[in-house]
């Protein structure tokens, strides 16, 4: 089984779970080639990103001239599939937030695509995120190419559904992957009832690494530490200001924020407003051995989100047997348990995020213990990537095995190709 992995930007420091997922069905004897639309423009600093780059084919290294020649190409020996790729590439243009021009570029990558996808014996191809990767995929079927499937994480594609044509792409798919419960429902929501089957709950996971850390008690630290991108939607802005709160109240503690992005310098500036150099710091994008180490000198991870799916980082924290101070956002509740594995306050509330930081700074060691092992007892349970894998292996092989189309690959292989 050959498989094509197509994600707009691959590899990125915020996507360990995607390359852990090819690691896991690698593993389980599936074929996958790495393909990605556009270069990260940040630099990776995780040895196995930086070879995983190594392993990924760049649509846009092609260049403008490049993608001009696949598109006349494409036209002039398959007129026919390349007309019906422009229509459905304008219906996806149509009252979108973005524009026709740019949907004919992602054309452009399709016709790209297709020939590589033909030229490797590509069997099916998975995307990642219900956006411009997986209209690309869309568009690579309308033109012969496999068949294909994504994974839908959220926020952004439950944000903008009717933009994305969320629906069509949904019914044009052989299956649909949601992350959480949460995220299936929202699919069902951009999906006739006939479609519904199509739509599959698989996990982002954690591998052996996390689940079979060693028990490594820190119920003396006064670390808290929040891992994800700088960017509004994360609500970092917020964590400072809480992160004030029990600063004025005399609470001993040091929270680092590890990553980067767009608001690194409103955080900066908050940090120095509220006087809390001391006690906040950025660190910046970290490699995953360096992640692991601050979530194994903290006391509890914490990540005040007002958007997102289910966040992977969640699932390593509790892992490693660290509680979660989070959101009652999406998926995260069907994780992270109050009282249980963690504290979940209401999103975009800054004193109850502020009581939370409190609570989990005066736990005694053996609530943190206690909800340490709980978290991960769940996450063993829920999110083991080998586990998960397997049952997206079982989809593919269905998928492919089920293909109407298959009798008609070897010539259409061979047109693409000849062209």
């Amino acid at each position: 089984m050959k498989i094509a992995y197509l994600i707009n930007q691959y590899p990125q420091a915020s996507q360990s779970f995607i390359r852990r997922e090819i690691a896991a069905l690698e593993k389980l004897g599936v074929d996958v080639a790495r393909f990605t639309v556009r270069r990260w423009d940040q630099k990776l600093v995780d040895p196995g990103d930086i070879a995983e780059q190594e392993r990924t084919r760049v649509v846009l290294d092609v260049g403008g001239l490049g993608l001009l020649i696949a598109l006349l190409k494409t036209l002039f020996t398959r007129p026919v599939v390349f007309f019906q790729a422009v229509k459905l590439a304008m219906q996806c243009a149509r009252r979108g937030d973005r524009g026709r021009l740019l949907h004919l570029i992602y054309l452009a990558e399709a016709c790209v695509l297709v020939k590589w996808f033909m030229g490797g014996g590509i069997e099916h191809v998975h995307a990642h995120f219900g956006t411009n990767s997986t209209t690309v995929a869309m568009l690579c079927r309308a033109l012969g190419g496999p068949p294909f499937s994504f994974t839908c994480h959220g926020p952004e594609e439950f944000d903008k559904p009717e933009f994305l044509k969320l629906g069509s792409k949904i019914e044009r798919a052989s299956f649909v992957v949601a992350v959480s419960e949460f995220g299936r429902s929202q699919l069902y929501r951009w999906c006739g009832h006939a479609h519904w089957s199509k739509v599959h709950v698989i996990h982002c996971g954690v591998d052996a690494g996390f689940l079979n850390a060693p028990n490594v008690p820190n119920g003396t630290s006064r670390k808290l530490v929040c891992i994800g991108r700088l960017a509004e939607q994360k609500g970092q802005l917020l964590l400072v200001q809480a992160a004030a709160l029990i600063a004025a109240e005399g609470e001993d503690f040091e929270l680092v924020l590890v990553g980067d992005g767009v608001m690194r310098g409103e955080i900066e500036k908050l940090i120095d407003a509220h006087q809390l150099q001391g006690k906040v710091r950025i660190a910046g994008w970290m490699s995953n051995d360096q992640v692991r180490g601050q979530l194994l000198e903290s006391r509890a991870m914490v990540l005040p989100s007002f958007a997102e799916g289910l966040p992977v980082v969640c699932m390593e924290a509790l892992a490693l047997r660290r509680p979660v101070i989070s959101t009652y956002v999406a998926g995260i509740p069907e994780l992270v348990e109050p009282g249980i594995c963690g504290w979940l306050v209401p999103a975009g509330a800054v004193q109850p995020l502020a009581d939370a930081m409190r609570a989990a700074l005066r736990a005694d060691e053996s609530q943190l213990q206690a909800m340490g092992d709980a978290g991960a007892a769940r996450v063993a349970l829920q999110h083991d990537v080998l586990i998960e894998a397997a049952k997206l292996h079982d989809l593919f092989a269905h998928a492919i095995a089920t293909n109407p189309n298959v009798v008609q690959v070897k010539s259409i292989r061979q047109t693409v190709l000849s062209g």
